[in-house]
């Protein structure tokens, strides 16, 4: 029997969200098609598809007016529509989408594949947490550049008023750096109890910065957020017709007031107290110590390439933006780079130690190390893991070090190359282009060392080290 994984969600994520369901399911029984419809509405994701539900189904149906995350289908076919039209016509949906075939995967896709099954793949508190992170990348990247172009004009030229160098301050300090730990619970929140959590989760992320408990504040605000929402909603039954002030009134406001109270209260003052001992110790590193941080942090940052370590950096550097703490972001930006630059590099001086569409890989490879997009080495490390990803390692392990050596400052975490050019985005520009290449040419000459060449009779397999 063929089949098919459907989800549908309306704007309100009322009533439409399940009429479209019940249509989908009508329809593939009359058509004798397999269906599983996960739906999102107003209390949340139901009857969620798993990895094997998708993996299994024949075609993908989104029926949806809003955000339904195409990327977790990567490499089925997929029709999008609105509910409305799945509502009206089911069974011609379900054979168009019965009918359409599924894309083939470039080099690029593979790399998004694997970021997007590296996503599903989390679980528990750090899926939660990376869900947050991902959600407050964009403001911190959007402010961290109208902070830079307000340098631009001078450090010290924004405390002029009426200036543009003071509007540019305003956006990127008053507007988005004051929404990243907001984002970052609220999101964290969302991850745990869907929609009901992102009001408790983004109120606990205001008063966390109110209280001065920073990033670090904003991560237990959206956790406390997350899970008082799964309390109240396995602990309050509210009458069947009474059953839509739940979304709309009694979580939101118990949960807000529970953890507002929390963070003003109990967690507050201990957590800021943290944040300023790490604070100062992160401001006095220097020397031997800030080398020994920074090569740490290029390890983690190839180590799994986009993984749980990696990230883990990415967030700590991130995390310290807000605070004026910029030395980390730089490391950890400079060693997420040198991954693919390293081996597009690589692919060009031994072009004998690579298959035909491996060095046209390298191509694509340049650009998105380029752009700071480390999972852009996956595919080279899937097919060579023990020579491969020691390499990076080493490469990235140079360029975090110097980074931190040179004293270079990075105040926008992410963007690759194209933020550079901006005046005073980054502090001591030509020690951290050193540092950049350096790693880059490691890692290059590193993996061309250890890799045999392609037309060696006797090259051993880098999965099994046994003679092919």
């Amino acid at each position: 029997m063929r089949k098919i994984v459907a989800v549908t969600s309306c704007p309100t994520g009322i009533a439409h969200t399940y009429m479209a369901a019940e249509a989908l399911q009508i329809a593939a029984k009359e058509m004798n098609v397999g269906i599983k419809v996960e739906t999102r509405g107003s209390v949340g994701v139901e009857n969620e598809l798993t990895e094997v539900d998708i993996a299994e189904a024949n075609a993908v149906i989104l029926a949806a007016d809003a955000n339904v995350q195409p990327e977790r289908f990567h490499g089925k076919a997929i029709i999008e529509v609105g509910v409305q039209d799945a509502i009206k016509d089911a069974k011609g949906i379900i054979e168009a989408a019965l009918e359409a075939e599924a894309p083939k995967e470039s080099y690029k896709q593979q790399v998004s594949q694997a970021k997007s099954k590296r996503s599903r793949s989390r679980k528990g508190p750090y899926k939660h947490l990376m869900t947050g992170v991902s959600h407050m990348i964009p403001f911190v990247v959007a402010g961290g550049i109208a902070i830079a172009l307000s340098f631009a004009f001078g450090i010290e030229a924004f405390q002029e008023e009426g200036t543009l160098a003071a509007a540019l301050m305003n956006i990127g300090g008053g507007g988005a750096f004051a929404l990243m730990v907001p984002i970052l619970a609220g999101f964290i929140a969302y991850s745990i109890a869907d929609r009901p959590g992102l009001v408790p989760g983004m109120v606990g992320g205001m008063v966390a910065i109110q209280v001065e408990a920073g990033f670090l504040g904003g991560i237990l605000a959206g956790f406390m957020a997350g899970y008082t929402v799964n309390f109240l909603k396995q602990h309050i039954k509210l009458p069947k017709s009474m059953e839509g002030l739940m979304p709309v009134l009694v979580l939101p406001l118990f949960s807000t007031l529970i953890v507002g109270l929390l963070m003003i209260y109990v967690v507050g003052k201990p957590v800021n107290a943290l944040n300023t001992t790490m604070e100062n110790w992160l401001q006095a590193m220097s020397g031997t110590n800030a080398i020994l941080l920074g090569l740490i942090l290029g390890l983690m940052m190839a180590f799994d390439m986009g993984g749980p370590i990696n990230k883990a950096a990415y967030a700590f550097a991130t995390g310290l933006i807000a605070s004026g703490i910029t030395a980390p972001m730089a490391a950890v930006m400079g060693a997420g780079m040198t991954p693919p630059l390293g081996l597009a590099l690589a692919t060009l001086i031994a072009k004998n130690k690579f298959t035909t569409d491996e060095r046209e890989a390298g191509k694509a490879a340049w650009a998105l190390g380029a752009s700071f997009i480390t999972e852009g080495a996956i595919p080279f490390a899937a097919a060579d893991p023990f020579r491969v990803i020691p390499s990076i390692m080493a490469g990235s392990a140079v360029t975090g070090a110097l980074s931190m050596m040179f004293n270079v400052q990075l105040a926008v975490p992410h963007g690759g190359i194209f933020v550079l050019p901006i005046p005073n985005a980054v502090t001591n520009l030509m020690g951290y282009i050193i540092a950049i290449v350096a790693g880059t040419v490691v890692t290059a000459l590193t993996v061309s060392v250890l890799k045999p060449s392609m037309n060696d009779e006797n090259m051993e397999s880098p999965e099994t080290g046994k003679a092919a």
